[in-house]
């Protein structure tokens, strides 16, 4: 009772502190004039991830390979069907339509390069280098390189969206926290640090739980674990819809999956007993598979920006959340 207790108690952390986090990052964003879409993509994408890294990482040093990977991946998939929740919550028109942002293609596009790195890694003949793969500091140099792109992006765009009369734009949502930039830069701080001890407790809580229950690390990681550490995503995202700050909210969330996908690369330098991607089981690979399948539903929607679909959210945001409970339901039988 006490692990369930303690599993429950570090989520509800994550997800209270996810919602102080977003307006931060909506002033910061308004501050330094980076553009939402970027600094969604950083500061509060890596911000909100910090207690997924935790728990991917500190498991992969335990030897639960299959959980770390499970635990990063499930945390994309259940990240991107979030976008679909907040479609929901955003009655005026398709998110994906008020929220047109070049930045967003770009990292989303990066995003799939990120995730394929790791199945390419998969079918590859084992070799590592003191126990690390050698495709893992070429997925953390895409990253970067990916971050990289997304400024050029945002400084020097080449391809603009066309702007409707439901399209929001960053001007139109201005932070009314008068508060000095180092202090909101401080309290993030200070957030991120609880978040990231929430993520460890919840990565410890979650191999116990596999070992008591007889559960296989796989469920655990990318329906457990996962959705835990998402928390603080899911109520940034909504946060930042409520105020506004669309560009921000999509950011968020893509930015978020793309320094999620470097739990994989923490992941095998914190696994000890050779490369992480050739000890780990065909369910995560399938996480992988539905990870590049959901974000390509993403990208087209966010291409297609269709204004209106079935009750008032686009066909993306439909497919999405048929996605996500489709591969929850289809591990959870195969257990």
């Amino acid at each position: 009772m006490a692990l369930y207790a303690t599993f429950a108690g570090c989520g509800l952390i994550i997800a209270l502190l996810g919602t102080r986090m977003a307006g931060y990052a909506d002033t910061i964003a308004d501050r330094t004039r980076f553009g939402e879409a970027l600094v969604g993509s950083v500061l509060l994408g890596a911000g909100t991830s910090i207690a997924g890294i935790v728990t991917s990482t500190s498991t992969a040093a335990s030897g639960a390979a299959d959980l770390a990977i499970t635990n990063a991946l499930g945390g994309i998939a259940a990240q991107t069907m979030f976008l679909a929740l907040a479609d929901v919550a955003y009655r005026k028109v398709n998110l994906e339509h008020a929220a047109a942002s070049a930045v967003n293609l770009g990292q989303a596009t990066v995003l799939l390069i990120l995730i394929t790195l790791p199945i390419m890694a998969w079918t590859a003949p084992p070799f590592a280098i003191f126990a690390v793969n050698p495709v893992t500091p070429v997925l953390i140099g895409a990253y970067f390189i990916g971050l990289y792109n997304a400024h050029k992006i945002h400084r020097k765009p080449m391809w603009l969206p066309r702007s409707t009369s439901a399209t929001r734009h960053e001007d139109d949502d201005q932070s009314q926290d008068h508060r000095s930039l180092w202090l909101i830069g401080s309290l993030f701080g200070i957030l991120i640090i609880v978040v990231g001890i929430s993520g460890w407790v919840v990565g410890l809580v979650g191999i116990e739980l596999s070992e008591r229950l007889g559960i296989s690390q796989g469920v655990v990681g990318a329906l457990g674990t996962a959705v835990v550490t998402s928390l603080p995503e899911l109520v940034t995202t909504i946060a930042a819809v409520r105020r506004g700050a669309l560009q921000l909210a999509i950011g968020g969330i893509i930015g978020g999956n793309m320094f999620d996908a470097l739990f994989i690369a923490s992941s095998d330098i914190a696994y000890r007993d050779g490369s992480i991607y050739h000890a780990i089981s065909q369910r995560s690979v399938f996480w992988m598979a539905l990870v590049l399948l959901m974000t390509a539903v993403l990208l087209i929607g966010l291409l297609r920006r269709q204004k209106h679909g079935p009750a008032g959210i686009g066909w993306e945001s439909v497919l999405l959340i048929i996605l996500w409970c489709g591969g929850a339901t289809l591990q959870v039988f195969l257990g």
